[in-house]
């Protein structure tokens, strides 16, 4: 976890809801959240990574749940008022790769990775962005929705990710949160992007069993000796923009990426 002294109690008094904070960067988005003071519902599918996340304190509650199912973000919500008496903020990281499903160059995919992909990686966001401005509307309160979205919705490298539908999602989700926070932002309901590189998760064990990719690594994020990224990179940016230190900013995008964006990877 990155360190978030600068601002200790960012997020004091504040209630939020992690989709997918139960493994990787998404944990480490909950952990800095409570060291900024504030409560979490996290949500994972995983019962063990669950309840591993419920063993981090009182002001943390854990909730199986699939991102994928629509009533899921309702859910966890409803588990914020219940547990911790408010909602204030959105934090979705749930995705993931659909290359084992038949995701992949556009000459190659199958319609099942397709949808496989795009329900994971798109609907999933739809379905809880929707949930949490159903939610700040009713309660008539400020609001700071925070997507997660990839470097590769506008910075592609072809020899080494040409997974097509998740970048289509990828950018779905930088469409979604622009135009979201364009939409609401006369009702004080903020919409935020981050967009990392290559990080160090379960996602990318075959990014990181890679030579190859790591050498494409090494070049294209070139920052800090041009080392693969770590959860805790994004965590300093998660607090600020879940808290209110942000709230004269909506509809951005923020790459966490090591200089991918800026780099020609030679």
């Amino acid at each position: 976890m990155q360190d978030t002294s600068f601002a200790p109690n960012a997020l004091e008094g504040k209630v939020i809801v992690v989709i997918g904070g139960t493994t990787g960067l998404g944990r480490s988005g909950v952990e800095a959240c409570l060291a900024a003071g504030g409560r979490v519902v996290a949500v994972g599918r995983n019962p063990d990574n669950v309840k591993n996340v419920d063993s981090l304190g009182k002001e943390v509650s854990g909730l199986v749940g699939d991102a994928t199912d629509p009533s899921c973000a309702d859910t966890a919500i409803e588990a914020a008022l219940s547990c911790f008496g408010g909602f204030d903020a959105l934090y979705h990281v749930a995705g993931g790769s659909g290359r084992s499903a038949g995701d992949g160059a556009l000459h190659e995919m199958k319609d099942e990775g397709i949808d496989y992909t795009l329900r994971l990686n798109l609907n999933s966001v739809l379905y809880s962005n929707r949930s949490a401005a159903r939610q700040f509307i009713s309660q008539g309160t400020p609001g700071s929705v925070l997507n997660m979205s990839s470097v590769l919705a506008f910075a592609p490298a072809s020899a080494h990710f040409a997974t097509h539908a998740y970048a289509a999602a990828k950018a779905g989700i930088i469409g979604l949160t622009r135009s979201a926070a364009a939409r609401y932002a006369s009702s004080n309901i903020r919409f935020n992007v981050l967009a990392p590189a290559l990080v160090e998760s379960p996602m990318s064990s075959r990014a990181q069993e890679s030579p190859g990719i790591l050498e494409y690594t090494r070049k294209r994020q070139p920052l800090d000796g041009g080392r693969i990224g770590f959860p805790g990179d994004s965590d300093g940016s998660v607090v600020f923009f879940l808290s209110d230190h942000s709230s004269f900013i909506t509809g951005q995008v923020l790459a966490i990426d090591g200089g991918w964006e800026v780099s020609d990877g030679q």
